[in-house]
């Protein structure tokens, strides 16, 4: 506990630099904005916003990443109070009392619950992250590659069957993911494979095009193709002498705070959309014990402040299995991953003891971050409220010109906004179809690392298979996987013989 604070105490002298403390204000801001405006969220704005990390060293490049993440999860409430409209996934609670509460005419408490409610999650979810870290990546060490290749199996399944859609669709994207993984040069042996002759597939998928594609440019599509009257979008702003709650609002939040962070923390840790199932469970849980029960459906504010905590403390110690194991649980992780490959940084168990000025540099970037946030929600909800005035039918077009210079900065390839264009019609398909993005760009970016630690296993057994179910924690989490897959069907015959 101690070597951890003294190595936070670094991570602080590092973050607070000059250059640094400008890139988690930016990330912030940019993340705030991303939330606040309706239909991007904190998967399309990562996955647009990592070109522009490109110039920056890994640290300050993280350090912008996560604070767009947070920032995302804080705007998203904007959104939600204000237009009934979740500004990303996990903002979709939010709305069922905080319009309520804006109808009465008290946004402004419902704003600055919500801004308040996600700094103390977040503060706190931050300091658990630097309890934990540690110890969980000095276990992860005893891990060998039957264990990560059984683990990453596992989080493909799990995620799969929450992320929405049903399971069969979402496993079919992880295999398509994981067939796109495969292009290009042989991880283990270094052939070349499944480039058809093409010097720009030698590399394989460029992660940036397909992110930015099925998120960004898929979206855009989405947009564009809804009835013309739903491109525009009105908006009441609330005055600033408005925003501030009552003692009283404060005394029945301050408990659905404190419950809603430990929920959010402890589904953090476990695959799956931890955002969203923190939000859902932390509602259930404020209206169950609710002093005044009959005020929930129409505006009661622990509805706000429980929701908001638990989002905001989920997003933080989702990084906790990211950076220690090395293994995303979650979709935005997943992101985040794809862009830590791309800066050089490896993440695992050794990530705390070979880089340690970068994560904790991270860490520390967290608590500055979380107040930055306050500092920034609490008196200019007003100003970041009035970008919902901006007409969808102007705001479009420009999120396709940055898509299109973003992707062009990466490699400075035309062939690379083509793959982006391609990909961006592939995801206005899905989406159509009911099928999800998220778990396609899951096995793309774990897909080389799961082969690899299948691969490297077989090796060490010399082609022997029973590897995988003669160590304890490799069987364990395949017969994990087996119930997670089972689960559906022994439903389904639960129900007929009901």
């Amino acid at each position: 506990m101690l070597e951890s604070l003294q190595y936070l105490l670094g991570g602080f002298a590092v973050a607070m630099t000059a250059q640094n403390l400008l890139y988690c204000f930016a990330g912030a801001l940019v993340g705030t904005l991303v939330g606040v405006l309706p239909g991007l969220g904190p998967i399309a704005g990562i996955a647009l916003l990592i070109p522009a990390t490109f110039g920056l060293n890994p640290t300050s490049a993280l350090i912008m990443l996560a604070g767009i993440y947070y920032g995302a999860m804080y705007g998203g409430s904007t959104t939600s109070i204000l237009m009934n409209v979740p500004g990303e996934t996990a903002s979709v609670m939010t709305c069922v009392e905080g319009h309520k509460m804006a109808q009465q005419g008290r946004a402004g408490p419902a704003l600055s619950i919500a801004a308040l409610g996600s700094f103390i999650a977040g503060t706190i979810a931050t300091f658990g992250l630097v309890l934990i870290a540690r110890p969980l990546a000095d276990a992860a060490l005893a891990f060998g590659p039957p264990e990560f290749a059984a683990l990453m199996i596992f989080a493909f399944v799990v995620l799969s069957n929450v992320t929405g859609g049903t399971l069969l669709k979402s496993l079919i994207m992880v295999v398509v993911g994981l067939i796109l993984g495969t292009m290009g040069m042989d991880p283990v042996a270094g052939n070349e494979r499944f480039s058809f002759d093409s010097a720009y597939l030698l590399g394989g998928i460029e992660f940036v095009a397909v992110a930015i594609g099925v998120f960004g440019i898929g979206e855009v599509l989405s947009n564009v193709a809804e009835p013309p009257e739903q491109l525009e979008q009105t908006v009441v702003v609330p005055r600033f002498r408005d925003l501030y709650p009552t003692m009283t609002d404060l005394k029945r939040s301050m408990v659905a705070i404190l419950r809603g962070t430990g929920i959010g923390f402890i589904t953090g840790l476990v695959p799956g959309p931890a955002p969203v199932i923190a939000t859902y469970a932390s509602y259930m849980v404020e209206r169950r014990y609710a002093k005044y029960p009959d005020e929930f459906g129409h505006g009661a504010i622990e509805g706000v402040a429980g929701p908001e905590a638990a989002n905001n403390a989920a997003a933080q110690s989702a990084y906790i299995p990211l950076f220690v194991i090395g293994v995303p649980f979650g979709p935005v992780p997943a992101i985040l991953l794809g862009a830590l490959l791309i800066h050089g940084v490896t993440p695992g168990p050794l990530l705390i003891t070979e880089s340690p000025q970068l994560f904790w540099a991270v860490v520390a970037s967290m608590y500055i971050g979380n107040f930055i946030l306050l500092l920034l929600n609490l008196p200019f909800v007003p100003l970041f409220a009035s970008m919902l005035l901006i007409p969808k039918r102007v705001l479009l077009p420009l999120i396709m010109a940055f898509c299109v210079t973003g992707m062009f900065s990466v490699n400075n390839s035309v062939l690379d906004i083509w793959m982006m264009l391609v990909f961006g019609a592939i995801g206005y398909v899905l989406r159509g179809w009911a099928y999800e993005g998220a778990p396609l760009l899951l096995g793309l970016v774990l897909g080389p690392k799961l082969e690899v630690a299948f691969r490297q296993s077989l090796m060490i057994s010399q082609g022997d298979f029973s590897i995988f179910l003669t160590r304890p924690v490799s069987s364990g989490l395949l017969l994990a996987t087996a119930a997670f897959l089972l689960l559906p069907v022994f439903k389904a015959g639960w129900r007929r013989l009901r």
